[in-house]
């Protein structure tokens, strides 16, 4: 695979961009390799600079589950964009939008767009402290909400530990509000409100886990925590930033049949346009300036462009989608473990419709410390043989790969040849 014109790119950026990209997953570090640099994307296929051409798994990182430059998605955009990129001031595509979302999760009695997933976790969370009068939040371990300082928190020597910061530059004041459990384990979560009852705002819960490889809740997890929240008096907040409109068009609220009181939405929301959102309930939304004293805003909030994209993309959420994505998800998470097992690797598959992750472990994959048990150097090899023969990975263990309304039978078929050939290499 030749890597020439990506290479000489990535040396230019190393000289004007931090570690040569703007968000440090794509830089290849933890997989051992350098990144290459994207041309264009068309359905599932990705084309380098250099030419070559993948079965792309990242998507985007989620957005994109109608795949890569869609017509009507172009189409849309392009009768929009004459008509002006960004206001600054209200426009009936926000209007059309919000009722969209609230159809389709009717827990969102209101909703504030702004332009990421991080802005709508940091958000929610402020909302979630003004309408509790409390200051901390229990967040879990492995669990992403964002860039936000008060989610870059690990948890100490155990759950009842204030948290300490995860990256320079968080203060250890910032911290200090986060408080952190173990997912899947309402013991656990119980733990920490017990002691420190009556000063927790909210729980912030990712209800499908992705950031740690795609984690699916326990039975009665959910509702556990909507239980939990109930009697210590905080807030629930999901963050469907993945699974909103992915697991399903309501999301996992929808599936699991527990309501949140407050919904953090992004990456499909905006038809792979810059777009997060969060609502709930009105009586706690509309504390939300200029309805309330909650101040937030954003320049860009709400612009025609992305709302255009959003209207789209979830205009095309229809129930065959997600049954030919559940088909090839299964597929492809089945495909991935007979050749682990042909080739004697120890492999854990995680499946929930169009989200796999495949673990190198022999354990079963149910938190962050069972996730982190996976052989990062083995997976790298595997991120490695697999971009070799075509297809684009998540270049992390930690991620999930992404199946689209793009991707199909062969797509999967062809990717399952390739691991079943990797699968060798490494038992090898």
């Amino acid at each position: 695979m030749k890597t020439t014109t990506s290479a000489r790119l990535f040396k230019r950026a190393l000289g004007i961009l931090p570690g040569g990209v703007d968000s440090p997953v794509r830089a290849f570090k933890s997989v051992g390799a350098s990144p290459l640099f994207i041309k264009r994307a068309y359905g599932a296929r990705l084309e380098d600079v250099d030419g070559n051409v993948f079965v792309d798994y990242v998507m985007s990182w989620g957005p994109l589950i109608h795949g890569h430059a869609p017509k009507g998605l172009v189409k849309a955009l392009g009768r929009a964009t004459p008509l002006g990129t960004s206001y600054g001031a209200p426009s009936p595509l926000e209007v059309e939008l919000a009722l969209r979302v609230r159809k389709l999760m009717p827990s969102l009695e209101r909703v504030r767009f702004v332009s990421s997933g991080t802005e709508a976790a940091m958000s929610a969370v402020r909302v979630a402290r003004a309408a509790t009068g409390r200051d901390k939040i229990i967040k879990f371990a492995g669990c992403y909400h964002g860039h936000a300082d008060a989610f870059l928190v690990q948890a100490g020597s155990g759950a009842l530990t204030l948290g300490t910061p995860t990256s320079p530059g968080v203060t250890k004041a910032a911290a200090a509000d986060t408080l952190v459990a173990t997912y899947n384990d309402l013991a656990s979560v119980e733990k920490v409100f017990k002691a420190n009852k009556g000063q927790v705002a909210a729980l912030c819960v990712e209800p499908i886990a992705g950031n740690m490889g795609l984690v699916p809740p326990a039975d009665g997890f959910l509702r556990g925590l909507r239980d939990l929240c109930d009697q210590y008096g905080a807030l629930l907040v999901f963050d469907e930033v993945i699974s909103g409109f992915r697991a399903a068009p309501g999301g996992a609220q929808q599936i699991y049949g527990v309501t949140p009181d407050l919904t953090c939405l992004g990456k499909i929301i905006g038809g792979g346009l810059p777009v997060g959102a969060y609502g709930g309930k009105a009586e706690v939304m509309d504390l939300v300036s200029p309805a309330g004293p909650v101040y937030q805003a954003g320049t860009l909030s709400g612009n025609p462009l992305a709302m255009t994209a959003g209207i789209w993309c979830l205009d095309q959420l229809k129930p065959k989608l997600y049954k030919d994505l559940a088909a090839l998800g299964s597929r492809l998470a089945a495909g991935f473990a007979d050749a682990a097992r042909e080739a004697g690797v120890a492999l854990q598959v995680n499946a929930f419709g169009s989200l796999v992750t495949p673990f190198f472990t022999s354990q079963q994959v149910r938190d962050y410390a069972s996730a982190t048990s996976a052989n990062t150097e083995l997976y790298a090899k595997f991120f490695r043989g697999m971009l070799a023969r075509g297809i684009y990975p998540p270049p992390s263990q930690f991620e999930a790969w992404f199946l689209s309304a793009a991707h199909t039978k062969k797509d999967v078929d062809k990717t399952i040849a390739a691991a079943r050939e990797v699968m060798r290499e490494l038992a090898s």
